[in-house]
């Protein structure tokens, strides 16, 4: 089994770097304009676009894993540049089904005989994705569902796991340092998510979970999962029909409140991220139906996530910094949240903030939605050290995509005036006020303190400044360099003068001896280079930003 799985893999390695070789050469390009020399080439956002163009068709080719991949890599833009989200946030987990003969073979492999386990199934499935496809059948006098693996998938899967993994070195070559880290702890979520999602008694867990969660709420509905028909490779749920959520004609017809069924997925949401710490993650609209009485039905929750309490917290304060439009507690919050590194220009990151809130803002303060916010800033978290946990990747992509649902039943849908409502109901806003005002008392006391042991001390440093006997310790960061390349550019400049005073003296001496003028010329030149060259590369004082005001502008004008 190993060994077929090894030779799997080196198989779809060579498929692997085949498909993706026209990238491959495209940015060892950018590194080096002509391959073998000259420098690096500037990639416009036209570039990028059709890069993730053929990126998208050749992650479709590859098939099951690489669409999951593609996926994942859609809602990580501190990974990828906002061109790639944007196109790769298209990719649709929706694939021929597989031959009933093979998905038969998997029901019997896990239950018996179909004729046995069902009273009758029918063999045409309602939905197919990459993992699995779901059919309709009858058991116990009542339909059900039945969510079946696609057959083979597990090898599949195993090898182009490993083909992963053995590329990572060659794509870290292509992308910075902070984003090579991201991307090798994305390789392992990865592995792990997709390995769980394969897991339908871990489906089945979940679903329980959040069924228990929403136990009294009488807005929404989730399937009960049937364990006697239930395995890792089969799950049978109980089946719930409904109108497609953004079926808005239907569901006007059914005289349905759109802005109210929003309200109620929104809050859904909001309850699984910020209270229960379990949230279903894949809220696109083929997985949210409407019964006839307006409640909505859940489906498929093999992709969820978890979220810390700490995490939960932060979402929390970042929700409320949003609604205050105080930056400041914005960016402390990514900060505290591990997701922005401390380093960061605040006042250049400030900018984006401002911007993107002013942008989003109508003329009542909170008349904006989040998802325009979250999309102008997923934008700049390619050009700012920002580093992505998975379940937090995951929040930022759920936000969106729920919040594109309810503007698709209510144009007019206020993200922010809903969340606000709800977090001042749970009381959530008080405990920040608690908070604020906790630690402006610490604070105060914290002052009170200094004032009396300041005195003595700035005493004592004044009388050691009067006795001429005060050191200072002084240490200079150089983080980048700077120092260092000055350094050498003075001593390339030194050997540079002196070769070039002994190259004219020997010439002047004695003109016919090439030897000798050639001696003393050559390693001038080669010093010539060296100083050419540190001037020449860009880093250290010669650097530029990497992101400004302007440049937002001039990226959301294309």
């Amino acid at each position: 089994m190993v060994t077929l799985v090894n030779l799997r893999a080196y198989w779809r390695f060579l498929v692997v770097v085949y498909q993706f070789f026209p990238l491959i050469v495209a940015y060892t390009r950018d590194r080096r304009k002509y391959l073998l020399f000259g420098g690096t080439r500037r990639v416009t956002s036209e570039m990028r676009v059709k890069r993730a163009e053929l990126l998208l068709e050749s992650l479709l080719t590859l098939g099951p894993t690489f669409i999951k991949l593609g996926q994942l890599l859609s809602t990580r833009p501190d990974i990828l540049p906002p061109e790639y989200i944007d196109v790769l946030g298209s990719l649709q987990d929706d694939v021929p089904p597989a031959p009933w003969a093979e998905s038969k073979v998997v029901i019997e492999e896990e239950l018996g005989p179909v004729d046995e386990a069902f009273d009758s199934f029918d063999t045409d499935p309602i939905s197919g994705a990459s993992l699995g496809q779901v059919y309709v059948a009858e058991y116990e006098g009542e339909k059900v569902a039945v969510k079946i693996r696609r057959p083979g998938i597990e090898e599949l899967v195993e090898a182009d796991l490993r083909v992963i993994r053995w590329s990572l070195p060659l794509l870290m070559r292509f992308i910075g340092q902070s984003r090579a880290f991201s991307l090798e702890n994305l390789a392992d979520e990865f592995a792990k998510t997709i390995r769980e999602e394969m897991d339908y008694d871990e489906e089945a867990a979940t679903l329980e979970q959040i069924q228990a969660n929403f136990e009294d709420d009488e807005t929404l509905v989730i399937p009960e999962p049937i364990h006697e028909r239930s395995d890792d490779r089969v799950l049978t749920m109980e089946y719930l029909p409904g109108t497609k959520i953004n079926n808005v004609a239907a569901l006007d017809g059914l005289g349905i409140d759109r802005t109210e069924l929003a309200t109620n997925l929104q809050r859904a949401y909001l309850q699984m991220i910020v209270e229960d710490g379990v949230f279903h993650a894949d809220p696109h609209p083929g997985n949210l139906s409407v019964t006839d009485d307006g409640r909505i039905i859940f489906y498929d929750f093999g992709m969820h996530g978890e979220v810390d309490p700490f995490i939960q917290e932060k979402i929390i304060e970042f929700y409320i910094a949003v609604a205050n439009q105080n930056v400041d507690e914005i960016l402390d919050t990514l900060i505290e949240m591990g997701t922005l590194s401390p380093n960061v220009d605040r006042q250049v990151m400030g900018d984006v903030m401002e911007l993107a809130i002013a942008d989003a803002r109508g003329d009542d303060i909170e008349q904006y939605r989040v998802n325009q916010i979250l999309e102008q800033v997923e934008s700049t978290i390619y050009e700012f050290p920002l580093r992505l946990p998975r379940n937090l990747a995951l929040v930022l992509r759920v936000a969106g995509v729920v919040e594109g649902v309810c503007v698709t039943l209510d144009p007019d849908f206020d993200f922010i005036a809903v969340a606000t409502e709800y977090l001042t109901e749970r009381g959530y806003r008080e405990e920040s006020i608690q908070k604020v005002l906790e630690s402006v008392g610490q604070q105060g006391q914290k002052t009170a303190q200094s004032l009396f042991r300041v005195p003595p001390k700035l005493e004592r440093v004044l009388d050691r400044a009067d006795r001429e006997n005060l050191t200072l310790n002084v240490r200079l960061e150089d983080n980048k360099g700077v120092l260092d390349r000055l350094a050498k550019r003075l001593i390339y400049g030194i050997f540079l003068s002196f070769g070039f005073v002994a190259t004219v003296i020997v010439y002047s001496l004695d003109p016919q001896n090439l030897l000798a003028v050639g001696a003393a010329g050559v390693p001038t030149a080669f010093v010539a280079i060296l100083l050419w060259r540190s001037f020449r590369t860009r880093k250290g004082i010669r650097a530029t930003p990497q992101f400004t005001r302007q440049n937002l502008r001039e990226r959301r004008e294309e």
